[in-house]
């Protein structure tokens, strides 16, 4: 069964191109780690809402720690809105 995951959070608006940065960097060691290509997104309208897709994850736990592993080394949560955190969500095939 394929799992993805969808991880959304507001980019503080002065910081955005740092945490571009540190989100590319991030996708690119969760891909080296794990294979999965991951894809950045930004709503549309919203430019400080953005999302993280990983789709096609066959080990769960490898994937979490792959990812949380690249998002803490980035520090990504030093780039967040103040007061938002990221929201992981995991979806499967039906």
């Amino acid at each position: 069964m394929a799992l993805f995951c969808f991880v959304y959070y507001r980019v503080d608006p002065a910081r955005m191109a740092d945490c571009e940065s540190a989100i590319r960097s991030v996708l690119a060691e969760v891909r080296a780690g794990t294979g999965i290509t991951g894809r950045l997104m930004k709503k549309r309208g919203e430019p400080d809402l953005w999302m993280e897709v990983y789709e096609g994850i066959a080990d769960e736990a490898k994937f979490e720690r792959e990812l949380a592993g690249a998002t803490g080394r980035h520090r990504v949560g030093d780039y967040l809105l103040p007061g938002s955190r990221r929201h992981v969500e995991r979806f499967e095939d039906k």
